[in-house]
């Protein structure tokens, strides 16, 4: 594991537009001398029903935080065999690899015979 992954990233947006680079998605920018980070750490906030006052007495909604992981799939795809892999897509929700890529290559397909 490389001491280049290990460091603290900004997530950055752009405004949705057709012709953005990131489709609207979230992204990273790693630095010249960095890879990306192998996993990142977020909270979640959410609120829990309650109140509590604030300084001038006013309700304020009590937040509750979880913190979540999120793994480099790149990185676990080159370090774990392909049935592990596939045990890790299959309990985030995706297909199994070379099922998803038999999936993609007919849709290549179809948008290319159109």
């Amino acid at each position: 594991m490389s001491d280049k992954r290990k460091w603290v990233p900004e997530i950055m947006y752009e405004e949705y537009e057709e012709d953005s680079i990131s489709g609207g998605l979230p992204f990273i920018q790693v630095p010249e001398d960095k890879e990306m980070p192998d996993i990142v750490f977020m909270f979640a906030s959410q609120e829990t029903g309650d109140f509590e006052p604030d300084a001038e007495g006013n309700p304020q909604p009590i937040m509750e935080m979880e913190l979540y992981q999120y793994a480099n799939m790149q990185y676990l795809k080159n370090d774990l065999d392909a049935e592990s892999y596939d045990k890790v897509r299959v309990c985030l929700g995706l297909e199994p690899l070379e099922f998803a890529r038999q999936k993609g290559m007919k849709v290549s397909e179809k948008i290319l015979n159109n």
